[in-house]
């Protein structure tokens, strides 16, 4: 099992986590958040964390709550990130926001997956590529830049507006928006004969359609799987499955993908994603299979 974690990222930076929140600074601003992994002591003290905090997210509820700020700072700011292996070139960037579900509009322990994306697809003439569940569209913009026919599919009209803001702020351009349900849309693929070199999907433990329909990773990811796998090209693929979800295993990506795996001669690979705090602790966000050949 692989151990991932982004590194030499300079607009992102985890400073600690512990006692179920955690400090991040994304730019030159830092915030305060919760985090159900960090069930472990915060290393620095709760003023240390205040003294440096820019803003702090103070929930509501189980999903939502407001923001306050400690010190001045905008509702929106951008940041930037580099591709390993894209050297000269302009970085990806991010527009950033307060939102009242306590994200900031960025993943920063995806970077591993942007990278890996951007790798497999840049030597390929005129690869097919699919983000599933694609939030504001790192993994989009990562093989947009390498050159891919990117289609990008998430259920919430706001973040696929979002996305397409950063494609344009990254200096990039065609990827194809679409607002739908991510398991309906796999199955249309599959009756329209589409195939794909490159998938990653990122499902959430719950969600909703845009027409209502109903998502529970444990539940639906078999079936949203066997789906996937009929649309990723058997001769040359990469697939990137991510679950975020408090008692997931790695073993789990691992026994949804062998099959496919074993059939067709694909490397099979999985571990957990991380971040490395500066403070020493490792905040584990995460567990991930991928497929590659």
């Amino acid at each position: 099992m692989e151990l991932l974690s982004p590194e030499n990222w300079k607009d992102y930076e985890l400073i600690d986590c512990g006692d179920f929140e955690k400090l991040e600074r994304f730019g030159k601003y830092i915030t305060i958040r919760p985090e159900p992994q960090a069930v472990w002591p915060k290393v620095f003290s709760n003023s240390d964390w205040e003294k440096q905090a820019t803003v702090k997210f103070i929930p509501k509820s189980s999903s939502q709550g407001d923001w306050k700020k400690l010190k001045q700072m905008p509702d929106q700011w951008e940041i930037n990130y580099s591709l390993q292996k894209r050297e000269g070139s302009k970085p990806l960037v991010f527009r950033l926001g307060l939102t009242a579900f306590k994200h900031v509009g960025v993943f920063p322990e995806q970077a591993v997956n942007w990278d890996t994306i951007y790798k497999f697809l840049s030597p390929l003439n005129k690869p097919k590529f699919l983000n599933l569940f694609a939030y504001t569209g790192g993994a989009s913009i990562a093989a947009r830049a390498a050159g891919a026919d990117v289609t990008h599919v998430d259920s919430i009209k706001q973040v696929v507006t979002w996305a397409n803001e950063n494609m344009q702020k990254s200096n990039l351009d065609n990827i194809r928006w679409l607002v739908d349900d991510a398991l309906k849309f796999v199955k249309k693929e599959i009756r329209r004969g589409n195939k794909y070199n490159g998938i990653i999907l990122d499902p959430p433990a719950f969600g909703h359609g845009p027409n209502g329909e109903k998502w529970k990773l444990e539940d639906n990811i078999g079936e949203m799987m066997d789906g996937v796998l009929q649309i990723l090209d058997t001769e040359k693929h990469l697939l990137i499955l991510n679950a975020y979800s408090l008692g997931f295993s790695a073993l789990i990506p691992e026994n949804l993908l062998t099959p496919f795996a074993i059939k067709n001669k694909s490397k099979l690979s999985v571990g957990e994603l991380f971040l490395n705090a500066k403070s020493g602790v490792k905040l584990p966000l995460g567990v991930w299979g991928k497929l590659e050949k």
